[in-house]
């Protein structure tokens, strides 16, 4: 019997997320996102704030099914830069494959759009995603300081890491 936690490739669906999607995106992303607890309170987005996003970018959205989305991508192509970010998997679908394929889609839609880099940031409290992008091809090119106006129980800064496409 296969792994409960890996999408069953003839089932998984990728697609380019729509506005009416902006709800169940947030929902996802919140859920995913519940780990950061120990420093900061609340929501990670609102879906205005998803709707907002989408006006400057895309998100990549995969689904398994009819249910809800299990995984999504925030992704952005600036003329040769491209950003990911809000990489976010279901809870109960993590460490099988699926944020790795979100990864090389948000690649993919990057380089389509004629980016020669992409660049992503992440919390410097979250310990495990640093390695998780440098197996992937990041590597750390500055840090920058988290938002003042998103209040922390704990001192951080975002790394900036990116990777040649």
């Amino acid at each position: 019997m296969s792994d409960p936690r890996e999408p069953g490739e003839g089932n998984l669906r990728l697609h380019t997320a729509s506005v009416d999607e902006a709800e169940a995106i947030a929902a996802l992303i919140n859920e995913a996102f519940r780990v950061e607890a120990f420093f900061i309170d609340g929501d990670r987005i609102q879906p205005a704030k998803v709707r907002e996003m989408m006006a400057r970018g895309a998100f990549l959205v995969a689904e398994d099914g009819a249910g809800p989305p299990v995984g999504c991508v925030y992704v952005e192509a600036k003329g040769e830069s491209g950003y990911l970010g809000l990489l976010s998997v279901d809870p109960a679908r993590q460490g099988g494959g699926l944020g790795r394929r979100l990864t090389a889609a948000a690649e993919d839609y990057c380089r389509a759009a004629g980016c020669t880099e992409i660049g992503i940031r992440v919390v410097n409290l979250r310990d495990v995603l640093p390695p998780f992008y440098r197996r992937l091809g990041y590597v750390e090119v500055g840090i920058e300081p988290f938002p003042a106006d998103l209040p922390t129980k704990l001192p951080c800064h975002f790394l900036r890491m990116a990777k040649p496409l």
